[in-house]
């Protein structure tokens, strides 16, 4: 199987990314044209955030499959898309309930709140507008889809090429995944970047991104709830 080079992929990935961030505000734009001011006064709207989500993956993913033909090579065995073996998924939902635990530690230890500003203010005004299906959706299965095929399915293939090269990659693909999450204060970004490191290591020792795949909506999942119990009753 041919494997883009270093470079090449990361070409591929940033162009990837952009083109549906931008594809995805564009689109945005275009949908809620009547409600500019309103997404500018709150860019955590909830209807907003999910249509950009439900845009974004799939044309993210769209350009991932166009990198993954130019190589000649099938999607799932370049990504890695195969099941992961009965032990491994045991080892990989064991160690999310750790990395779980260590990440609201680490956020009560700090001082702050379980749950983001964003989160609250997302739920609350999907809620008002009848969107709360559409954005767990999204958060849930849509957003980890992408990113895991593009972080640890698309760079990791790419990156990974050699023992040596598996832990400096794993590193560095946990930065840039963290660092697009701006949404959150530092704190909250070395948490993603500490999950990052967990599921860079999954991907390692199984083999597999449907495991990373999983275990990354798993722990929206789990962010989900905790802004539901939040907001319904601890508000």
């Amino acid at each position: 199987m041919r494997i883009w080079g270093y470079w090449a992929t990361f070409g591929w990935a940033l162009l990837a990314f952009i083109v549906g961030q931008f594809g995805a505000l564009g689109l945005v734009l275009w949908l809620r044209a009547d409600d500019l001011g309103a997404l500018l006064a709150n860019p955590h709207d909830g209807v907003t955030v999910t249509l950009f989500l439900l845009i974004a993956n799939p044309i993210m993913v769209g350009v991932i499959a166009l990198a993954v033909g130019c190589a000649r090579a099938g999607f799932a065995d370049y990504l890695a898309l195969v099941w992961p073996s009965r032990r491994e998924l045991v080892v990989g939902l064991v160690s999310l309930v750790g990395v779980i635990a260590l990440g609201d530690a680490l956020l009560l230890l700090s001082g702050r709140d379980l749950v983001a500003p964003f989160q609250t203010q997302s739920y609350a005004t999907a809620a008002a507008e009848g969107w709360l299906v559409p954005m767990a959706a999204a958060a849930i299965v849509l957003a980890p889809a992408g990113e895991e095929v593009l972080f640890r399915g698309f760079l990791f293939r790419g990156w990974a090429r050699s023992p040596r090269s598996i832990w400096p990659a794993i590193v560095v693909i946990s930065i840039a995944w963290a660092a697009l999450h701006i949404q959150y204060d530092w704190v909250g970004i070395l948490q993603i970047f500490i999950v990052g490191l967990f599921l860079g290591w999954i991907r390692w020792r199984s083999g597999s991104t449907l495991l990373t795949f999983l275990l990354h909506a798993l722990f929206n999942l789990e962010a989900t709830v905790e802004t539901v119990l939040r907001v319904r009753f601890f508000s």
